[in-house]
């Protein structure tokens, strides 16, 4: 018997990819709805299970198709190229839709065109996408049409940074330093060079410095000029997880319990974050495989110096458990529910 009368059927373009493999386990185990696979290229691999389980339904990524079987939502597991093709026809014709790519997540076109290469081929929806952190704008995306679910990066950075930024306690005349550690399931599935494994393996290197293209969501969601924040990409032999170590200076604190309550104060009802004592720290085993937010910080009042690190999985709270908590918001179930 299932917990819930009605199960909404959600689609997934973009299932092979490893978020959408992610997102795939967790809808499959969600009481609440039923996921269809959604063919947007013709593939001669197949999705395997074990003898006895039932395939998962596979239609095609069209909104037909979608129409036909009712689908309640559907998920773009995806580059933003193809999003930037599928989401206007699936929003058109009155299905909701959660996009993991990066075509939607920042506000307008200008912006867009100075961090993406790729030209934008439907601008007009990006002030219509709600950025999807439950933490930030959870009443935007509660019965939204079009959610933009944020990148790994920025989500770990914004929700160690927020509070912080709104409380006016950073001297943001010294700068802020990001410095952010990723697995290589970031990368994304499709093979390359840089991330197979003999590149990969005992090794540690950064990338995209100073013109990564997850920095302007950052600056746009926890307000802050380029010049004040510096971040850093880099890639780590681990399959997932990513930590950021981020550095910064405040002004007028004494103690570090001050700093502590600015993140109590911000975050006291938030199921997904999780805070540390002052001086002690997360690492990625205390997040892998969960949607979960870990922030740790070390304060030194003479210098006036903290490190904060945040640590998230990124194929979960990065991804696909971020996803599914948006959709929970979006079809009215309990925002914890088949993440917890």
């Amino acid at each position: 018997m299932h917990k819930y009368s009605k199960l909404h059927p959600v689609g997934v373009v973009g299932f092979r990819g490893y978020s959408g493999a992610a997102l795939l386990r967790l809808l499959e185990s969600h009481p609440g709805v039923e996921p269809y696979l959604l063919e947007h290229r013709s593939e001669t691999s197949k999705r395997v299970g074990p003898l006895g389980s039932a395939p998962l339904k596979s239609i095609p990524a069209t909104v037909a198709a979608a129409s036909t079987e009712k689908l309640s939502a559907i998920f773009l597991a995806t580059p933003a190229e193809v999003s930037m093709e599928l989401a206007p026809a699936f929003l058109a014709a009155g299905i909701r839709v959660i996009d993991l790519s990066g075509a939607y997540r920042l506000r307008d076109l200008v912006t867009f065109a100075h961090w993406y290469p790729e030209r934008h081929t439907s601008p007009e929806l990006l002030s219509q996408a709600v950025y999807g952190l439950p933490e930030f704008y959870r009443d935007q995306i509660r019965g939204a049409q079009f959610v933009a679910n944020p990148g790994c990066y920025p989500t770990a950075a914004n929700l160690a940074l927020k509070p912080l930024v709104d409380a006016e306690v950073i001297d943001r005349s010294r700068g802020i330093v990001c410095d952010a550690k990723s697995g290589v399931s970031g990368a994304g599935r499709k093979p390359s060079l840089s991330t197979s494994f003999c590149e990969v393996t005992e090794n540690f290197s950064a990338y995209s410095i100073l013109n990564h293209r997850h920095v302007p969501e950052v600056l746009q969601n926890s307000i802050l000029g380029e010049r004040e924040f510096t971040f850093v990409a880099q890639l780590i032999p681990v399959h997932r997880g990513i930590l950021e170590t981020i550095h910064l200076r405040v002004q007028r604190l004494s103690q570090a319990v001050e700093i502590l309550a600015i993140y109590e104060d911000f975050y006291c009802k938030e199921p997904f974050v999780r805070l540390y004592a002052p001086g002690q720290v997360p690492d990625l085993h205390a997040v892998q495989y969960t949607n979960f937010c870990d922030i740790g910080f070390v304060f030194d009042a003479e210098s006036q110096r903290v490190v904060i690190v945040a640590a998230i999985d990124n194929l979960m709270k990065g991804a696909a458990g971020q996803a599914v908590q948006n959709m929970n918001l979006m079809l009215g179930f309990p925002e914890t529910e088949g993440l917890l």
